[in-house]
């Protein structure tokens, strides 16, 4: 029994061992080392103690004290984002004349910075959504609450740092940030999605809002909703086109639970999306569109639907 226990794992062992044809397509041309999902998690932690260090830090009401906390993050999370990112741009199809190693870290050096002077922007935002949520919600008692247990946070935190290393076309790194988000929250943000700023997420669980989305100020969306395409286009060969097929809401719009807003189609501003709505058309300035009455039926002598 023992000899064929051995055989059986190493022959499995031996035929696993072998690089399949799809397993040697579906990796980067360059063998280098992967990025690291764990890696890639402290990066966002350690921003988010930037960010929010009187949250998820020691609260140091001294300046000198605050710097200098901060400052030991910053040079941690910039050591961890350069290394992350050189090990991203090998999955860049568009990075031709960056080949030598020392190449790939000056680049990875040049947008790592450039990301790092993006960040008291982030911050700004995320304030924004913080008070939109407190704003929007009668049961959040201070802003503490909403900052340590409401999921758009946590989510909006992960969307609003993958979405600048995004536009600054950083390859993969974007995608795990916003999927570890997912996977906690069970709210999908596409990194490449466009949001303004005071965003809340009441509640959240379900919502998908994909890549080509713009989202203007002051917008409200409640759990389940879809902002999602209706259709893909093809090339002449049969491969998906990547065009604007996500839809566009206005300022001040606010869209109720399980609505499903699907297409390049527009929401104009102020307008409301009522619960469980299918909506594929464009809609004015100060619309509200809202489901058919319920029909109450009874039914006798067990008849019914």
């Amino acid at each position: 029994m023992e000899k064929k226990s051995n055989d059986i794992l190493l022959k499995n062992v031996n035929l696993l061992s072998k690089l399949t044809e799809q397993e040697v397509g579906m990796m980067p041309a360059v063998e280098a080392p992967l990025p690291s999902v764990e890696q890639v998690k402290q990066i966002v932690t350690l921003a988010k103690n930037i960010i929010f260090p009187d949250y998820f830090n020691q609260r140091q009401t001294d300046e000198t004290l605050r710097s200098y906390n901060i400052g030991v993050h910053m040079q941690e999370l910039a050591r961890l984002l350069v290394k992350q990112i050189a090990h991203g741009l090998q999955f860049c199809e568009d990075c031709e004349t960056i080949k030598t190693k020392q190449q790939v870290y000056q680049e990875a050096e040049r947008l790592t910075l450039e990301f790092i002077d993006a960040l008291p922007e982030i911050k700004r935002l995320l304030y924004t959504d913080v008070q939109a949520m407190f704003d929007n919600d009668p049961a959040a008692r201070n802003y503490g609450e909403v900052i340590f247990c409401y999921p758009v946070v946590n989510t909006m935190t992960h969307y609003r740092i993958a979405h600048k290393l995004h536009e600054l076309n950083v390859p993969v790194i974007p995608r795990i940030i916003t999927e570890q988000a997912h996977s906690k929250t069970g709210i999908d943000i596409h990194p490449g999605a466009q949001i303004g700023e005071y965003f809340a997420i009441d509640h959240g669980t379900g919502v998908v809002i994909g890549e080509t989305t713009i989202i203007g100020n002051h917008v409200t969306l409640y759990q389940g909703v879809t902002l999602g395409a209706k259709s893909f286009k093809y090339d002449e060969n049969g491969n998906m086109l990547n065009v604007p097929r996500h839809p566009v809401l206005e300022d001040y719009v606010t869209v109720y639970s399980n609505a499903s807003i699907l297409g390049r189609i527009t929401i104009g501003h102020h307008s409301t999306i009522g619960g469980n709505i299918w909506l594929t058309h464009s809609v004015p300035p100060n619309s509200r569109i809202l489901q058919s009455k319920a029909v109450d039926a009874s039914y006798e002598g067990g008849l019914g639907i």
